[in-house]
């Protein structure tokens, strides 16, 4: 009988495609256009390298800090992503994997989950919410996370809309009535163990977003709000610093990759950044944010909180991002792969591998603790970084 642990990302990746309809495992790839941004996205780590030690090394590791006001075990969250139709338990599985490992987990509008049940699995989690629908209707959400007890905030704004992929984009119905099963039955079939995690659930995978409504009304199908977000006028600086206001606990801007928008950010009373470039699912040839976050974190680190959102794999990766100014990591497509992989123990398996590869950077590289990592701790070549929007 195999093993259902994993030893890598990469296996996580390799066993969730094989777990998946090819639909579904489509969408979790995603990228936008070519794919620059999305290669580059792990590539860019690639690129970067360590010098380590061979003696008088710690003897103990310790990878606990804080963000937005939560202690976590380790510098690793989950990023809040959309409809999660990979596994039954979707958002609740991964809130329980997060808090499982002592860690936060994001919530996105567009999730399966209402957020009661997500906040019930895991006290440590962040909504988050998009420009989306009248001033009001933000407000009646934000109401909403606040009641179901979420301590934080994540505001996502880097999004363009952009369309189509060179590869593909992946096929998914509005809503999956008898037509749409009957679609998709051939590619179902062919992955009898995912047909039959929901079999035993009872139900279908739900396309609805049950957060963007008050608790027990009918929730919008994923295309329907989708289609609501574009028509709704892009916000403005102003804008962000008024949905700041109407939250009483820390707000995260995520999509930073320019030092002028960190700085604006830091103007509009921003807790936190993330620096990323939406997974590669955005503005193709946008860097990876592993590439800008040295000139961001060295004009705002003293100011907020930095988070780094792409391209996450392995520890090392995490200890890379640490070192060069980022307090955390989001990740997105490594634990969902985990999430497709192995339900709950996926994610689990996922952040202890990364929690395993930090300790072992950390001991490599001769350090304690993630505090104590500095740009010296990371080789980085001429022409690695980019400098966006300087003043």
């Amino acid at each position: 009988m195999s093993s259902t642990w994993f030893e890598t990302v990469a296996e996580a990746q390799r066993r969730a495609k094989k777990r998946l309809p090819k639909s579904v495992y489509s969408a979790l790839l995603a990228g936008s256009e070519r794919g620059v941004s999305y290669d580059d996205n792990t590539v860019a780590f690639s690129e970067l390298g360590f010098a380590p030690h061979v003696a008088e090394l710690s003897e103990k590791r310790d990878q606990s800090t804080e963000l937005m006001g939560q202690s976590i075990s380790l510098p690793v969250i989950c990023s809040p992503t959309g409809v999660q139709a990979v596994h039954p338990d979707g958002e609740v599985a991964v809130a329980r994997a997060a808090a499982a490992r002592g860690t936060i987990t994001g919530l996105s509008s567009f999730a399966s989950k209402p957020i009661e049940e997500v906040v019930a699995a895991n006290p440590q989690t962040f909504f988050q919410v998009y420009w989306l629908g009248s001033r009001e209707a933000m407000l009646q959400r934000l109401e909403r996370a606040r009641a179901a007890g979420a301590p934080g905030l994540i505001v996502t704004t880097d999004w363009s809309f952009s369309m189509g992929r060179d590869w593909g984009s992946p096929s998914i119905p509005e809503r999956l009535d008898l037509k749409a099963m009957a679609r998709f039955a051939p590619e179902v079939v062919r992955r009898p163990k995912w047909l039959l995690e929901f079999a035993k659930a009872g139900y279908v995978p739900d396309l609805t977003t049950p957060n963007l409504v008050g608790p027990g009304e009918e929730a919008p199908t994923f295309f329907g709000a989708y289609y609501e977000w574009m028509q709704t006028p892009l916000p403005t600086w102003e804008d962000l610093a008024w949905l700041r206001e109407q939250w009483d606990g820390p707000v995260m801007l995520k999509g930073i990759c320019r030092v002028d928008d960190a700085k604006r950010a830091v103007d509009a009373g921003m807790t936190a950044i993330s620096v990323s470039n939406h997974g590669g699912n955005n503005l193709d040839t946008t860097p990876a944010p592993i590439r800008v976050l040295p000139a961001i974190a060295e004009a705002v680190g003293g100011q907020v909180e930095i988070v780094l959102d792409g391209g996450v794999r392995r520890g090392g990766d995490v200890v890379k991002a640490v070192a060069l100014g980022a307090r955390a990591v989001m990740i997105g497509r490594a634990y969902l792969w985990g999430l497709a992989a192995n339900g709950q123990p996926g994610v689990e398996n996922v952040l202890d591998l990364l929690r395993s590869g930090i300790d072992s950077t950390l001991l490599g590289l001769g350090r304690s603790s993630i505090q104590e990592l500095t740009p010296d701790d990371v080789i980085v070549a001429p022409g690695f970084t980019r400098t966006l929007g300087a003043r």
